[in-house]
């Protein structure tokens, strides 16, 4: 819902705040781009106007431009919104005629903000004042009631120093760092729910992503590829300056020499192999890192023990985004950010799981079982990478 005459979105951003002026007003740039890049994505017009702490879209169509906005990492929340001068009189008829067109009984309140010093009223006149104005101009109408608790229909107001913005819902956005302002990192995508998970927010920390998938040939399933591809399109639709491309990398020679020659611990040698082969393309791309979906105890696989003799094969770090997260969050994130269907695809991988799990796994034993030259395997396995586009 938006007031009459709104004409912009006001973006808000959080953790930006805390940086220092320079850092900040790199990373204000980077989000305007982020969002212009949306906007254009989605077909929604409108003029981004950079300005300190409240970047602004200027459109005809302020919801449809907030909404959009609001995926923008980095952004905390949106709004669409009037603009105003940032005197009293402006802003208290703005408030009524909101209220004239939106109210329809039942209790309410005004919330208003104010920045700086130059205004001649603080926030909580202003909220008096405004309250005020709004009663008597609608209680020949209704019997309005003042809850500033739990009211039913509140007028917003942000008074700053050279503009005012009313506004009537706030959007929220995914918080974090604009995309592009973290080196980028290597993600492995296993086409399941919690690859998309983990990528997600390293994208909402910054974070540009390469995505991976390890392609175990006849171990993989009909639709295991599929699902990898689809998840990772899904994740390009918030970051339509960045998409990259997926690279399938062939796995299939390897699962099947781990699948012959070992029996419990063929799983974590092949999450060894999947590191390198995200090593060799972090080599390639510049990457700072490696990301998984692997979560503390979710898996035989992962537990404490087991995941620290995976990250021994590449000097790179290995960031788990989603280490201490219980099954049923991951889930719910996945759900809210869209990639929970496509990941669900059925799929024939567990074949390739030993008959007896190995969950405190030792690395010398492991070395010594696991096939020669297994690094050197997945360095080979990314020459041969299939690039597929998931625009």
């Amino acid at each position: 819902m938006e007031p009459p005459g709104a004409e912009t979105a006001v973006v808000r951003y959080g953790d930006m705040s805390t940086k220092s002026s320079r850092v900040r007003h790199g990373m204000e740039e980077r989000l305007v781009e982020n969002i212009e890049a949306l906007l254009t994505d989605r077909g929604v017009d409108g003029e981004l106007e950079q300005r300190p702490t409240r970047p602004l879209v200027w459109t005809d169509d302020p919801t449809a431009a907030a909404e959009v906005a609001a995926d923008a990492f980095g952004v905390v929340s949106t709004s669409p919104a009037r603009a105003l001068p940032p005197k009293p009189e402006p802003i208290l008829d703005a408030m009524v005629e909101t209220a004239e067109a939106h109210y329809d009984g039942g209790s309410f309140a005004v919330n208003a903000r104010r920045a700086g010093d130059t205004f001649p009223m603080d926030s909580e006149d202003l909220g008096q004042e405004g309250g005020q104005a709004i009663w008597d101009a609608v209680e020949t109408d209704f019997e309005p009631e003042v809850d500033l608790d739990d009211p039913d229909f509140t007028v917003n107001v942000e008074v700053r120093e050279d503009a005012a913005f009313l506004y009537l819902d706030e959007i929220r956005g995914p918080g974090g760092l604009p995309l592009g302002s973290q080196r980028p990192v290597v993600a492995l995508v296993s086409g399941g729910i919690d690859s998309p998970v983990a990528i997600y927010e390293m994208l909402r920390k910054g974070c540009p992503v390469f995505p991976v998938y390890v392609d175990l040939g006849e171990y993989g399933g009909q639709d295991h590829r599929a699902r990898a591809v689809e998840t990772v399109r899904t994740l390009g639709s918030y970051a339509p300056n960045f998409r990259e491309s997926l690279r399938v990398v062939p796995g299939g020679e390897t699962v099947e020499l781990l699948a012959d020659e070992l029996e419990q611990g063929r799983m974590l040698a092949f999450r060894r192999f999947c590191v390198a082969v995200a090593e060799a393309v972090a080599i390639d791309t510049g990457a700072a890192g490696i990301v998984t979906g692997e979560a503390i105890g979710q898996k035989s696989s992962q537990t404490a023990q087991n995941l620290s003799v995976t990250d021994p094969i590449t000097e790179l770090p290995v960031f788990r985004p989603l280490l201490t997260m219980d099954k049923n969050e991951i889930t719910e994130r996945a759900r809210e950010i869209g990639t929970f269907t496509d990941s669900t695809i059925p799929a024939g991988c567990n074949r390739f799981a030993p008959e007896q799990a190995e969950t405190s796994a030792k690395l010398a034993r492991l070395r010594e079982e696991e096939p020669d030259a297994l690094r050197e395997r997945g360095l080979e396995a990314v020459d041969r990478a299939e690039l597929v586009d998931c625009h």
